[in-house]
């Protein structure tokens, strides 16, 4: 029980990191694609995309989701306090569907740098911005 807070501690560590990615992915995709015709422009934000994604929130995702684990492991209890629970982890695995999306995005820009519109990916940078809300209010204020 003494690792739990280490562990709840790295967790929020690692969420925020994440969080990170999740919230500049979706910009670096707008400045993509809104120019496009650019080309020495748009190699340096596919180096940038691809180095956050792979190097800052694919890792970090990982960390969160681990760490979540270990804490649950570490007191199971956790999942007899009441519905929130549940509802914070469907919001995180639609973060983790998120996220994955953001790599699926960047595979497609790669191809086609006129794929979606500036707009589609201003709006789809609001996503997580969304089930954050939900997620944070689940841990914090326990309301279910």
């Amino acid at each position: 029980m003494a690792y739990y807070n280490w562990i709840l501690a790295f967790h929020v560590m690692s969420f925020m990191s994440w969080m990170a990615m999740l919230f500049y992915q979706p910009r670096l995709y707008v400045y993509h694609r809104e120019h496009a015709e650019n080309e020495g422009f748009v190699a340096v934000v596919q180096i940038q995309e691809y180095k956050l994604y792979k190097y800052i929130g694919l890792p970090a995702m990982w960390a969160t989701l681990i760490s979540g684990v270990a804490m649950i492991v570490l007191v199971p209890s956790l999942l007899e306090d009441g519905v929130w629970l549940v509802v914070k982890l469907f919001f995180a695995a639609l973060m983790i569907a998120y996220s994955y999306s953001l790599e699926w995005f960047r595979l497609k820009l790669a191809e086609n740098p006129y794929y979606k519109s500036g707009k589609f990916f201003r709006f789809y940078n609001e996503v997580p911005t969304l089930l954050m809300i939900v997620i944070v209010i689940m841990v914090v204020l326990k309301p279910i």
